[in-house]
């Protein structure tokens, strides 16, 4: 590749965003948006969870559908409102609070557009505004 040249240094660039925005073989949709906001944050859109669908089942066309059911109507609020990291792969502070790990568990795989074992439902609360 001919990085002296525009078209070079575009084609280069390509090929990098293609190569690191890339789902893990097995990486379930929720393991592969974490990674995602982890390392680019959120633009209020479900940006990587169509991602994944697109480059893993372009035809599971109900998945931003069935993420805003949940409340996921962007890709932090799959984790904010519909889905929660599983009691075991969670870690306990010194007053014994539950909370996410710094460092990430590897994904446990998944088939489909279903998530790994490592995630759960959250509860829905009857009051979701604390009202």
């Amino acid at each position: 590749m001919d990085l002296s040249t525009p078209d070079g240094v575009e084609a280069h660039l390509r090929a990098t965003a293609t190569a690191i925005t890339a789902p893990g073989e097995d990486e379930c949709v929720f393991c592969y948006v974490l990674r995602m906001l982890d390392t680019f944050g959120c633009d209020t859109t479900l940006r990587w969870a169509a991602r994944w669908r697109d480059l893993r089942i372009p035809r599971a066309t109900g998945l931003e559908r069935r993420l805003g059911n949940r409340g996921g109507f962007c890709d932090c609020e799959i984790f904010l409102n519909g889905w929660n990291l599983v009691e075991e792969q969670q870690v306990r502070d010194e007053d014994g609070e539950l909370h996410w790990p710094k460092a990430r568990p590897d994904c446990a795989g998944a088939r489909f557009s279903q998530p790994c074992a490592h995630w759960e439902p959250r509860r829905r609360s009857l009051r979701p505004w604390g009202w």
